[in-house]
């Protein structure tokens, strides 16, 4: 029974930052307890990409393989739950998970990741992460020089055409509706051939996650091999801002150079709180994180 454990530190989340945050932190000899609900955002993903050692893998693969070297430390604890509160206490905090269970800790580190909201468009969920994607770094190889499409409007779609006209010269801005692009704007894509459809979007077609066609509200259908999206979210876990967290105004947890909130002694890391959603920036957060939690530990109790 876990219940009352005084830990070091309590991280949740158990993907690819907080497991590389309790790496560092089994490293240096700290007791930690990994809380993770088993629900990550990629869990559709066939494949990871730009990870070196880990390129092309499933991300179930790359999280397995680490949970089992994560767990190879004797001081780091995994509980596949799901955490519903938290409060601050006089020796750090304690939080609580969906059967009642307490726990006590130190310090906290959330690597809650955040949740995408769906468009209402029949066939986007089951692409999503699949053949409709977020990011041409991690996607964008696979799906070369195919026939692309980019579902956005405005401002987003006038930065994200540019950046996926790197992978493919068959590109059309797909706006859902009446554009909002300006004219200077319309301009400079149309001079590099991106054609602009405004017309509204019925559904997908797909097969199994794989996109075939767009089909619009008038009939016609428009074929496609891979769909961008850049999709509005919120944090996956809400108890950081319950604890009182700043949240910035893109809507992610706001942390200094050191991984640190707003709030003393909770720390946060990977998607919740950058832009930068890829496993080797995630990873890269998460060990930081480990590194600089352990290092105030030291400060506090030399």
């Amino acid at each position: 029974m876990l219940h009352n454990k005084q830990y070091d530190v309590v991280i949740v989340g158990g993907s690819y930052s907080g497991l590389a945050a309790g790496m560092a932190l089994g490293r240096a000899l700290r007791n930690v307890l990994i809380i993770d609900s088993v629900n990550p955002c990629n869990k559709q993903t066939p494949h990871s990409h730009n990870f070196l050692t880990n390129d092309g893998k499933s991300p179930k693969e790359i999280v397995t393989l680490a949970k089992d070297q994560v767990q190879m430390y004797e001081t780091i604890e995994l509980l596949d739950a799901l955490l519903v509160g938290g409060i601050k206490t006089e020796s750090g905090f304690e939080v609580q998970i969906e059967t009642g269970e307490t726990f006590s800790t130190k310090k906290l580190v959330f690597a809650t990741g955040i949740k995408d909201i769906m468009p209402e468009i029949p066939g986007f969920a089951e692409c999503w992460g699949i053949s409709v994607l977020h990011c041409p770094y991690c996607h964008g190889y696979e799906v070369r020089h195919q026939k692309t499409g980019i579902l956005a409007n405005g401002e987003t779609a006038f930065e994200l055409s540019p950046l996926i006209s790197n992978w493919t010269n068959d590109l059309t801005l797909y706006t859902n509706g009446k554009s909002t692009l300006t004219m200077q704007q319309v301009e400079k894509l149309q001079k590099h051939n991106i054609n602009i459809v405004e017309t509204v979007i019925e559904q997908l077609e797909q097969q199994n996650g794989y996109i075939e066609n767009i089909i619009f509200k008038d009939g016609r259908k428009a074929p496609v091999k891979a769909l961008y999206a850049r999709l509005p979210f919120i944090q996956h876990s809400s108890i950081p801002e319950v604890l009182g967290c700043e949240i910035t105004t893109e809507g992610y947890i706001k942390i200094d150079e050191s991984q640190r909130t707003t709030i003393t002694g909770i720390y946060a890391c990977g998607d919740s709180t950058t832009r930068m959603r890829t496993v080797a920036n995630a990873v890269s957060m998460g060990t930081t994180t480990g590194l600089m939690v352990n290092k105030e530990l030291i400060e506090e109790n030399f």
